[in-house]
């Protein structure tokens, strides 16, 4: 891997889950797990995610945004380690996404700030989240763990944009975290874009909101042999596009 880019370089930022009292202690060092390797904890989690979430979430998603996921097989066609971005207009749209990746072990980033909410740190910990931290010394400990994971043939989830902003209709500023961490250890990027339709039929009557699309586009690589800073550049304007063409 491409160690030119080092941890210090490397823009990480996201916003913390809004509506919730972070009112726990929560720190990272470097003894932190990031990913539990406990066998235990792995078994609750796949039990959770595979028979819990994932139905309910498969059912609630239609309900609520008639959901269509387009694209899968690009997901699917992934042999390596990968970063997946999107962006970021739902409370649920990492549980979309993890709908759209169920034959992938995908996880997710988030701020360290969610592990601090009674409750919601336990859940998004057994559903494969993956806290950011503030830090910068603890950087180094976490690109450690999401150099193993892709090493390892996962997909990570970053939100580029950072902020949630619900029904935003348009792309907007991307961060460079996600496509530092593609370019410093080669793999591809695959952009998910979430868009809006007017409800139809019945559905138009009783809901005010839109419903949703998910379209998981090309995975995205840079093959220039070049520096890792300037093939970030090329990648974040490249994913950017992308997504841009069919916002």
């Amino acid at each position: 891997m491409n160690k030119s880019a080092t941890n210090k370089d490397i823009n990480l930022e996201e916003e913390p889950i809004d509506k919730f009292k972070r009112n726990l202690e929560f720190n990272i060092d470097e003894n932190y797990e990031y990913v539990s390797k406990g066998k235990i904890f792995s078994f609750i989690s796949n039990m959770v995610y595979y028979g819990i979430a994932f139905p309910i979430l498969k059912i609630l998603t239609k309900i609520v945004y008639n959901l269509k996921i387009e694209g899968k097989e690009n997901i699917k066609n992934i042999k390596t380690g990968a970063i997946s971005v999107s962006n970021h207009v739902l409370f649920l749209d990492c549980a979309i996404i993890g709908l759209a990746t169920i034959s992938k072990r995908i996880y997710y980033t988030t701020t360290e700030e969610n592990f601090k909410i009674p409750f919601i740190r336990k859940l998004i910990k057994l559903l494969r989240a993956i806290p950011i931290p503030k830090s910068i010394k603890n950087r180094e400990y976490f690109m450690n763990e999401i150099e193993n994971l892709l090493r390892t043939n996962n997909i990570i989830h970053f939100y580029p944009e950072a902020t949630l902003v619900p029904y935003c209709n348009k792309i907007r500023s991307f961060k460079n975290g996600a496509f530092d961490i593609a370019a410093k250890n080669q793999v591809p990027i695959i952009p998910m874009l979430f868009t809006f339709k007017e409800p139809k039929g019945i559905r138009k009557i009783l809901k005010r909101k839109q419903d949703v699309i998910l379209t998981i586009l090309n995975p995205v690589v840079c093959k220039e042999n070049i520096d890792t800073k300037d093939k970030a550049k090329i990648l974040k304007r490249m994913v950017y596009e992308e997504m841009l063409e069919i916002s």
